[in-house]
């Protein structure tokens, strides 16, 4: 079982039912990541060049015939980043930079074989954030960033030329220490195996085949 898997007790997540004061012992101070501001962009991308790299197997014969392109992980490399405070929107700042988000990329190349190599989408941004004043701890701006493309064509200096579709949420944070209110410790269940039940069919047979009767009509 699991938390979310017919587990019984008040010590684990879920939802809160009566009175939420209930059972709340202490104030813990943890580390955790603040979030100050973020926000989410979804956009369609036509005309995007992938320049590849470390294509397996090697040196695949061209042209290649483009598959598919989808990211690799949640996380967006941040480069050329500008944060520009607005005097006119106290605690407000433009915050520009450049996304960008690892892919792998799918082609079969002129023999047939199948084969993948990676690349980069990398997507301009230009937005309103909230940004906390001066501090010892100071801000990071980061991301996090999805991409699938399903169109392609390869150019014959070895890219592609796709169309993509790109999500991507910028975080303004700080680590900080919190002071939360708490239920004490978490409860852990223990693990149900999982099972497929592959001998259920076999196991609900009879021992002995039915008999039929054999008297004559």
């Amino acid at each position: 079982m699991s938390f979310f898997s017919n587990f019984q007790s008040d010590k684990c997540p879920g939802t809160i039912s009566g009175n939420p004061l209930n059972g709340m012992c202490e104030k813990v101070c943890i580390q955790a990541q603040k979030i100050f501001d973020a926000c989410i962009k979804q956009l369609q991308l036509q005309n995007l060049t992938l320049t590849l790299s470390n294509a397996v197997p090697a040196n695949p014969t061209y042209p290649l015939t483009f598959i598919s392109a989808r990211s690799i992980s949640s996380s967006g490399d941040i480069t050329n980043l500008n944060v520009e405070r607005l005097v006119d929107k106290p605690g407000c700042a433009r915050v520009q930079a450049t996304v960008g988000i690892p892919v792998e990329v799918l082609y079969t190349d002129a023999n047939g074989v199948e084969g993948s190599a990676t690349a980069t989408i990398s997507v301009a941004q230009d937005v309103l954030l909230f940004v906390p004043a001066p501090s010892i701890m100071p801000y990071r701006c980061t991301a996090q960033a999805s991409a699938v493309g399903a169109e392609g064509t390869f150019n014959a200096d070895g890219t592609f030329t796709i169309s993509a579709c790109v999500t991507i949420i910028l975080k303004i944070s700080i680590d900080v220490e919190l002071l939360v209110p708490s239920y004490g410790y978490c409860a852990i269940p223990p693990a149900q195996d999982y099972s497929q039940e592959v001998c259920a069919g076999f196991f609900e047979l009879p021992l002995y085949p039915q008999q039929r009767n054999c008297s004559k009509q």
